[in-house]
C-alpha cells in the first residue's frame, strides 16, 4: 500500500495513493485508521513530509563505494566501520518534495545530495533481534541527505553541514511490503543521472541498525531510520538546479535549490 500525508483547504491528512487518485483516511496510519469516501485527485492537493517523526535516526557510513570516493576526492584513508554507527538529525530541515532546498548565503560548499532509503517505523518496539526487526516497520521512504561539505570539515557535531532548513527533503510517500535490501536508489541533477545503487550493497542492513537501535532506545510509531548512499554525490549542488531522489515503488522526490541571498 502506498500512504501519503496531504494538505487541502486548510486541513492535513493522511491518505492511500492509488496512481493518480487520493482517498482520505480517518486518523494517523500509524494507528487503527479508516478509509473514508472522500476522494480526491493527487494534482489538486499539496504533498507533505509523509510523516513528522518523533525520533530522527540516521546510519553513518554505510557503503564501501561511497567510503572510497570520499577518500579519493580528499586524499583521505577513512575506512569502513566495523560497527553500525547511529547519528540523528533535526525535524526542522525537513521539506516536502516540491519545496526548494535553500543554501545559505554563507555557505562555503560544495552542497551535494545524498540519496538514501528510509524505513519508517509503524509500531512501538524495543529489543529486537535482527530476525524480528522489520516487524515494527510500516514502510519506506526516499530521503535527500543534503550535506555542506565545507561546514562538515569544520564543526565536530555537524550541526550546520546536516541540519540547516530544509538540508533533509522526505518523501513522497510511504510504501509498504518492501524489501529493503532488494531496492534500487536512483539520482538524477536537472534530469541527468548522477547516481544509482542497490541498497543489497549496505555494509550492515536495515535489520541490523533497526535491531541495534532497539537495544537501547524505544523506537515509536512514525521514528524515521535514514540508511545512508552509495557512490559518488557529484555534482556539486547550485542555485537553479533541480534534484531527484527516485525509486519504482516509492516515486520521485524531487527538490528544486536555490541560494538565499547575503
Amino acid at each position: 500500500m502506498k500512504f501519503g500525508r496531504f494538505g487541502h483547504q486548510g486541513r492535513v491528512f493522511f491518505g492511500a495513493v492509488e496512481g493518480d487518485q487520493v482517498t482520505e483516511l480517518e486518523g494517523p496510519i500509524f494507528e487503527n485508521h479508516k478509509i473514508t469516501s472522500k476522494k480526491h485527485a493527487l494534482s489538486t492537493l499539496k504533498t507533505l513530509v509523509p510523516c513528522m517523526p518523533p525520533n530522527f535516526y540516521c546510519a553513518g557510513l554505510n557503503y564501501a563505494a561511497h567510503i572510497e570516493w570520499a577518500n579519493r576526492r580528499t586524499g583521505g584513508n577513512r575506512k569502513a566501520p566495523e560497527k553500525a554507527d547511529i547519528g540523528y538529525r533535526s525535524n526542522n530541515a525537513l521539506i516536502a518534495t516540491g519545496e526548494a532546498i535553500v543554501i545559505p548565503a554563507d555557505s562555503v560548499g560544495p552542497v551535494e545530495f545524498e540519496g538514501e532509503l528510509v524505513a519508517v517505523i509503524g509500531k512501538k518496539a524495543r529489543n529486537l533481534s535482527e530476525k524480528d526487526a522489520l516487524s515494527c516497520v510500516l514502510g519506506y521512504t526516499l530521503g535527500n541527505d543534503v550535506s555542506e561539505r565545507g561546514w562538515q570539515k569544520q564543526d565536530r557535531t555537524l550541526w550546520r553541514a546536516k541540519n540547516c532548513d530544509t538540508f533533509k527533503p522526505m518523501g513522497p510517500f510511504i510504501v509498504t511490503g518492501l524489501d529493503p535490501m532488494k531496492l534500487t536508489v536512483s539520482i538524477r541533477v536537472n534530469g541527468k543521472p548522477a547516481a544509482e545503487y542497490g541498497t543489497d550493497k549496505m555494509l550492515f542492513s536495515a535489520q541490523h541498525y533497526i535491531s541495534r537501535i532497539s537495544k537501547y532506545m524505544t523506537l515509536q510509531p512514525g521514528d524515521v531510520v535514514w540508511l545512508g548512499t552509495d557512490g559518488a554525490t557529484e555534482p556539486d549542488l547550485k542555485d537553479g538546479d533541480t534534484v531527484e531522489i527516485a525509486q519504482k515503488d516509492i516515486g520521485v522526490l524531487r527538490n528544486p535549490v536555490t541560494r538565499a541571498k547575503a
